[in-house]
């Protein structure tokens, strides 16, 4: 896959990384490259040959330090609707609702629309040098991207509504404290240990990170009822290959073999 702010590389069998290449504007996000990271999650989710999917930033200094804001700086209130709602729908939510396991590698700066990036995501990590924070209300504005929502869905209305307030950036250290990521590590070793985490996953059916991801998803739509999200995508795991192997190597006092090498 060739694109100009964003590259794809397949790192070791059923895992590929998507890095946003625009370390010159510590990787903000414009509609270019929004528009690329989508397509490209679209390309791997219906690649048999991956099964999670890591997202990082080039460089050392960000993962993704905000929106690039020179695009909208004249947008009208409609304009801005429409910024959001696209934003939404192609990127934060289609990640959010990826099939795949998406893991966020937070190397640095992930400051508005760079921690709504990594708030989609499936869960997160970050280096010891990480900031973050939703800085929307310097700029007279509030979180577009689905931040609002996430924030308080992961560390509780008060923490969110404090870092959504005052705009304020919190240390890796804090962020892990909070629940907002998962684990803090070394720089150089961020990748592997996401690399790690994702060999964890791969060795596992596949069809039932799928579901999982479903399930606990539909826990936080209003429009769905989380438990029985749970009882029906629990029933369709049934009769499926993976559901034979896992349920037959166990039978059988063996590794269930799930295609991972």
């Amino acid at each position: 896959m060739n694109f100009e702010n964003v590259s794809v590389q397949k790192l070791e069998s059923f895992i590929a990384l998507v890095t946003i290449e625009r370390s010159k504007k510590l990787n903000a996000l414009n509609k270019s490259t929004i528009s690329e990271l989508h397509d490209a999650f679209v390309t791997l989710e219906s690649d048999d040959n991956v099964r999670v999917v890591l997202i990082t930033g080039s460089g050392d200094k960000a993962f993704v330090a905000g929106a690039d804001i020179s695009e909208f700086s004249e947008f009208s209130k409609e304009e801005g609707v429409l910024l959001a709602k696209k934003g939404q729908e192609i990127l934060f939510d289609f990640i959010e609702n990826f099939s795949k396991p998406v893991i966020a590698a937070v190397n640095g700066f992930a400051l508005g629309g760079g921690l709504e990036l990594a708030m989609a995501c499936h869960f997160r990590l970050a280096s010891e040098n990480a900031k973050m924070g939703l800085p929307e209300v310097s700029l007279g504005l509030i979180p577009g991207y689905g931040g609002t929502q996430r924030l308080p869905q992961l560390i509780g209305k008060g923490r969110a509504m404090e870092m959504i307030l005052t705009g304020g950036m919190i240390s890796a250290e804090l962020a892990s404290t909070y629940g907002l990521v998962n684990t803090v590590v070394a720089q150089e070793e961020l990748i592997p240990t996401c690399i790690s985490i994702a060999k964890k996953i791969i060795q596992n059916a596949p069809n039932s990170a799928k579901v999982a991801i479903q399930a606990v998803n539909a826990g936080y739509k209003n429009d769905m009822d989380g438990f029985q999200t749970e009882i029906s995508l629990f029933g369709s795991c049934f009769g499926t290959d993976d559901f034979i192997e896992g349920t037959t190597a166990f039978l059988n006092k063996r590794k269930p073999n799930f295609g991972a090498k």
